[in-house]
Parts: structure tokens; sequence; C-alpha cells
């Protein structure tokens, strides 16, 4: 395996730090648009098996010349999901496997956003699933934590906890704080503010997918290892999309603990037109607004130090086992004091960057197998779990 990593970022660089401790793979590639931070970061890790190259991620003939100039064999893309598109084909193109953490973008129905779907996140990479199949190719979607991790133990309650399941809920919380800033997001920012103020996607059975208010369906939800309740609210997310496609059952939702504070700041970006893609004149300078607030806004990667807390991702699964009713709230919990401590990274970005490594690690030695666009619930969640806490030590929480 020879890996194309794109994005020298948070994500980017947990991901070398944690693909350095094993040997499933011949040569890792770290992209990014900033030669110097790839560099840097091969200079971090200190392996002969990484390299760095400078990368423009919105350039499809990039992806493929670089793919053909160092021989890769899977393209992982560890950046932000504008630039999805691009690279998905551009692997393609090239002949490669592609893993992301974060699917192709959604555009909200153009007269009733808050009921109606418009473009769902991964239509546009679900519809070439044929073109992946003909080529003996996989692009695994959505890999990260969440989507990814959630993914991967719904499909396993699923399969192991229950003979009938009611709904499938991801709910997400953390109680991290970051010394110093009155607002400093310890995700990107222009992934936070797509996801948080998109309408919502919810799916049920009988009716399929639909969209909400973004920040409705509010509930407050008790998170475990002393993170405790806070209210989470309807996000759009990929869970939402992917779930359903091969997991069986009534509903599938996704709910965020934003927390009052984080999402009045996000409604007053939106009012201010700030939340926009598209560039506007400032002195004679086209700027995207959102790049321009996640230029003010500290980077993620440069956080870690400053930041005390922990962060849960987890799925929770209601249904029938035996006859009875049952629930379960499987997760995983990073604190940012052990993520710092063991690879100098914080605890969001690292949670995220572990899964992608695993699922490489089980691409490169067959414990996963697959051609055509598929998520991580189209695989048997035990092989992934088992190298999670296994190899990876890592811990699987269930209540």
């Amino acid at each position: 395996m020879r890996v194309l990593a794109i994005g020298a970022g948070g994500v980017g660089t947990s991901a070398a730090l944690i693909a350095k401790r094993r040997d499933f793979f011949q040569e890792w590639v770290i992209a990014d648009y900033d030669d110097a931070r790839a560099r840097q970061l091969v200079d971090r890790v200190d392996d002969p098996r990484f390299r760095a190259i400078a990368f423009d991620a919105s350039d499809q003939d990039a992806v493929v010349e670089a793919c053909q100039a160092y021989g890769v064999t899977h393209v992982a893309n560890l950046v932000d999901p504008r630039f999805v598109m691009p690279i998905f084909k551009g692997a393609l193109e090239a002949g490669c496997h592609y893993l992301d953490t974060a699917m192709s973008l959604s555009h909200p129905h153009p007269t009733d956003p808050h009921n109606k779907t418009g473009v769902k996140l991964g239509d546009e990479q679900f519809a070439t699933d044929q073109q992946w199949k003909e080529q003996g190719l996989l692009a695994l979607v959505g890999m990260g934590v969440e989507p990814g991790l959630a993914d991967v133990l719904a499909r396993y309650a699923a399969d192991h906890l229950f003979d009938e399941v009611h709904e499938i809920g991801i709910r997400d919380g953390a109680n991290l704080q970051v010394r110093g800033y009155d607002f400093a997001p310890t995700f990107s920012i222009w992934t936070t503010i797509e996801e948080c103020l998109n309408p919502p996607v919810i799916w049920e059975k009988d009716r399929g997918w639909f969209t909400t208010e973004p920040f409705s369906g509010a509930e407050v939800f008790d998170f475990p290892d002393g993170i405790g309740p806070q209210e989470c609210v309807n996000v759009e997310h990929e869970e939402v999309l992917l779930v359903p496609r091969w997991i069986e059952c009534n509903k599938v939702t996704f709910k965020y603990g934003l927390g009052q504070e984080f999402i009045e700041v996000l409604q007053t970006l939106h009012k201010l037109g700030l939340d926009r893609t598209e560039p506007i004149d400032v002195q004679g300078q086209r700027v995207s607004p959102r790049d321009l607030v996640a230029a003010a806004l500290p980077d993620p990667l440069t956080l870690g130090d400053k930041m005390t807390g922990k962060t849960c991702a987890g799925t929770q699964v209601t249904g029938i086992k035996d006859g009875e009713y049952k629930e379960v709230y499987l997760h995983h919990v990073t604190d940012n004091e052990w993520s710092m401590r063991e690879y100098g990274t914080q605890a969001v970005t690292w949670q995220t960057a572990m899964n992608p490594v695993i699922a490489l690690e089980l691409l490169a030695t067959g414990g996963w197998q697959g051609t055509g666009v598929l998520g991580p619930e189209a695989f048997d969640a035990v092989p992934f779990l088992e190298l999670l806490e296994g190899d990876y030590g890592q811990h699987i929480g269930g209540r």
C-alpha cells in the first residue's frame, strides 16, 4: 500500500502520527497546499516511509499526477469536504482506491429547504458507484469518527445486539475548553458552518429523507465519562445519508451538543452573510466570507496545549432483543490530556484521524474488501473494532 494522504492540518497531522506506529504501508505521501507545512510534518514524523509534496487539492489533474508519480494505491482525503469531488474524481481517473472522512457537499432544496432535500450529502459520489465497480476500485466514504466510527458502531449493534432496530441516533458531545479564547472551534470552522447551518436531514422508513430547520429537535443527552448532560440539536451529517442504505431500521438522526453560545455565534455569522462561500469584493480583492472567518480564527491544529476536557462520539440504538425493548449507547471518548501526551495532537482531530488509519490497515490486510462507493456500515464491524480495541489500544464503551 502506497498512500497519498491529502492534508497536513489537524486530521492529516494526527493520521500521520498514528500511521507511523503501524507497518501496513510502504509509503505515505503527505500532500498540502502549504509545502512548508507538509515538510514540517514529515520532519516531525521522522520516518523514511513519509515524504512531502506541494499540492492543490482543488485540481483533479494534480491528484492524477501525484498518484502516477508516486505509484499510489490509496488516496486518503483528509481535508475539508469542499475538495471532495476533485480528489474523488482524480483518484478514480488514476485507478486508485479512495477514502475520505467527509462526503460531497449538499445543496438545499430550491423552494422548500426545511422540508425537502435537494442534493444530499454524498449524492455526487454515489452517482459514480458503477464506474468504481467497473474498474474494480473501492471508494470508502465517510470514514472519520462521525461519520465513520459511529457507522461502524451502528453496524455492530444491528448485527449483534438487536433483533429489530427502531432508531439509530448519532449523539456527539464534549466538555472541551480552550484557554485564552472567547471563541475557538476545535474543528474546521469551514466544515462546522457547513454542517450546522444547512438544513438537517432526518430519515424515516415510511417517509425517506426529509429536512428540518437548523438547530431543531432539542433534547438533553447525558454523555459518559464525566462530560454530563448537554442539549443536542439536529445537524446535517453524513450518517443519516449512509446508515439507511445498509442497515434495516425505522429512523436515523444526528444530534450535536453545540451549546447555546456556539449556536448564537453561528446564527450571527449567518445573519451577517459571513457563512457564504461565494467570493465578494473587498477593496479590490475577491474573498469568500467563510474563508475570511476561518482565517480570523485560530487553526485547530494549534490549540491542543490550550485545551482541556474530553470529546465523545457515539451511536444510540433502540429496538427489540429477545422480545423485549432495548436501548444502548456505544461510544468512544478521547481525553485531550491523553492525546496530547501520547501523540502531541488535540483530541478532536486525533479521534477523527484514528479511524481512516484503521480502515486503511484493514484494506491492506484484506480484513475489509469491496468495490464501488461504500460507507463504513457496508462492512463487517467486528474486524474494525477488534483492531481498534486490540493493536490501537482504544476502548468502546456501552451503556
